[in-house]
């Protein structure tokens, strides 16, 4: 019934262009009753294996900037480690509307980066001949921990933050902030997933079916982009975590 279930969530995922953490955490919590801190073991496990393919598809594109990803990469296995260690010591009961509020803060993230960019325009201009030097780095350090703590915390990949952060004080590209997260996060999830199956609450059955549904389905799905408009494709990246966060906030 998990394959099944991820089967069909990873086709809807894959078909919107959607990363999907959130509402996988949400899936095996309400639709399954598997605990908070398992759900969010087994969706940062999967992330490693899922943004590993993006990640190299957007190397080839030559949409990663190396020197950038790895800075923030690094950084976010230390912030990974520090939000596992968090969320050990940290009630399911809690834990869950914490998750379902990031997931919230992720659409409205996701709102202005694909409706109200030119907000930010101006902003991401000014700092890209300022992230330079020690500058450069000590912005990478302080992203890469607080995505990495939040991603470890809350089981979130934290795509949007990254993006948004990537743009607004590095002045990049939205394509390369795109294929650059997708390098950041894989350092980030791997270091999550191990110190979660460290700690003991990981389920390897519930993770070989997840995995399994998701990138089936997500591969499908993705044949079907094409024939959504674009203009219907942001809403529906947004109702995602819309969605996942409102189930989990009312369950």
């Amino acid at each position: 019934m998990i394959f099944a279930a991820t089967f069909i969530l990873g086709a809807l995922l894959g078909c919107v262009g959607a990363g999907g953490a959130g509402l996988t955490i949400t899936l095996l919590t309400v639709g399954f009753g598997i605990p908070i801190h398992t759900a969010i073991a087994v969706s940062l496990s999967c992330m490693t294996f899922t943004v590993l393919s993006g990640a190299v598809s957007h190397y080839r594109e030559r949409e990663v900037l190396l020197k950038l990803g790895l800075s923030v990469g690094i950084a976010g296995i230390v912030g990974a480690l520090l939000g596992t260690r968090t969320a050990f010591l940290i009630p399911g009961n809690l834990l869950a509307p914490a998750t379902a509020i990031m997931l919230l803060l992720t659409t409205a993230l996701l709102y202005l980066q694909l409706f109200l960019p030119h907000l930010i325009a101006d902003y991401v201009a000014r700092n890209k001949s300022s992230a330079t030097g020690a500058t450069f780095y000590i912005r990478s350090a302080v992203i890469g921990l607080v995505t990495g703590f939040l991603s470890g915390a809350f089981g979130i990949g934290a795509t949007a933050f990254i993006q948004i952060s990537l743009m607004l004080f590095f002045g990049i590209s939205l394509y390369h902030a795109i294929g650059t997260t997708m390098m950041i996060i894989f350092p980030i999830a791997a270091a999550g997933g191990l110190s979660y199956l460290a700690g003991g609450m990981m389920d390897s059955s519930v993770f070989f079916q997840t995995l399994a549904g998701l990138t089936l389905g997500a591969f499908i799905g993705a044949k079907f982009t094409h024939m959504i408009p674009k203009e219907y494709l942001r809403y529906l990246m947004i109702s995602m975590p819309l969605i996942g966060g409102l189930i989990l906030l009312m369950y």
